[in-house]
């Protein structure tokens, strides 16, 4: 930025003009050099005492108050107001800084509450659509059961069948919902101890053994591993792996394998589960971990699920200061990882 006069040299300027000016006029006028001479060192004197006085008084002065008001409105703190040089030479250029910084800094602003809009509206809308869809099936179902389908030993439990597979998705979404609420509403308290992580894989393994079935799916341990200890929270982390087992079945390939594999990363042991599904593409990768993210909106419901259980898994593995991450060939499948401190 171009720096701005000082107030002395702009009286000084203003002055050399008018007393050249005098100067002039007085040579001719009378013709005499030493008048001439006189005259211009007195007004140069006197303009520049006068229009540095006026300067400083009825321009600069105010600016400061500006200034110091910029300041207080920023800082919102009158304490820090100490730390300003109300004595500075040239409060315009800072004035002028202040402003500038204020406008970045408030732009910035209005642009996170312009994303922060459009993610609330996306949220609420994909919430409705979410909360929307097995409420509807469930009515569907009733009102069918209440025309006469109730009387009809052929439909009747098939119908009470899907309404509670319905009402079952409803509260999988609001147990989700009140999940993530709590995981982003507050600090999230862990219960860390040490465990061996293969132990709590087999117990996954256990409670989505039918899943696996249904899919004619085989899940595996990659390698021969013995013992796998990590420090963690038992029952979150229980949590991540039943998401992301499920996450690989649901998506993986029927008659296919997904395989679970542990890293020694030194300091953390490294997880990762694959699936042998149709892959992600690339341009969907950084937004899968948002919440009701899907990469194939039709399909993807079609599948079930609340489209929370990414987002659930990042939250708790940031709150175990680690990392989450995906990689996908399109065609050949996706493996997600996560690392935990070792036990």
């Amino acid at each position: 930025m171009k720096r701005s006069l000082k107030p002395q040299y702009i009286a000084f300027i203003a002055g050399l003009i008018a007393s050249a000016i005098c100067a002039i006029f007085i040579v001719i006028v009378s013709q005499d050099f030493i008048y001439s001479f006189l005259g211009f060192m007195v007004t140069l004197t006197a303009c520049y005492f006068i229009f540095y006085y006026l300067l400083k008084e009825f321009i600069y002065n105010r600016i400061k108050v500006i200034y110091k008001s910029i300041y207080r409105f920023k800082t919102q703190y009158s304490a820090d107001l100490k730390k300003l040089d109300l004595k500075s030479q040239d409060p315009l250029e800072r004035v002028s800084n202040e402003v500038v910084d204020w406008m970045k800094n408030n732009r910035d602003e209005v642009n996170q509450l312009k994303e922060q809009e459009n993610y609330r509206r996306e949220f609420l809308g994909n919430v409705s659509h979410e909360l929307k869809t097995p409420i509807q099936s469930i009515q569907g179902y009733i009102h069918t059961l209440l025309d006469g389908a109730l009387e009809d030993e052929k439909v009747n439990r098939l119908f009470l069948t899907k309404a509670s597979n319905s009402t079952d998705r409803l509260i999988e979404l609001v147990d989700d919902l009140t999940k993530i609420s709590a995981l982003e509403g507050k600090k999230i308290e862990l219960n860390i101890e040490k465990f061996d992580l293969l132990v709590l894989c087999d117990e996954v393994l256990e409670l989505v053994e039918n899943k696996a079935k249904k899919k004619d799916t085989v899940i595996k341990y990659k390698g021969n591993p013995k013992t796998v200890m990590v420090e963690a929270d038992r029952a979150k982390i229980r949590q991540v792996l039943v998401n992301l087992v499920v996450n690989a079945l649901k998506y993986g390939k029927n008659r296919g394998v997904v395989l679970i594999g542990f890293y020694d990363m030194d300091k953390n042991i490294l997880t990762e589960i694959s699936d042998e599904g149709e892959g992600i593409a690339q341009e969907h990768i950084p937004r899968l971990f948002e919440r009701f993210y899907r990469t194939d909106k039709g399909r993807s419901r079609d599948q079930g699920g609340s489209g929370l259980g990414l987002a659930i898994v990042k939250h708790i593995l940031e709150a175990h200061k680690q990392t989450v991450n995906v990689r996908s060939t399109i065609g050949m499948g996706s493996t997600f990882g996560f690392s935990l401190k070792k036990g």
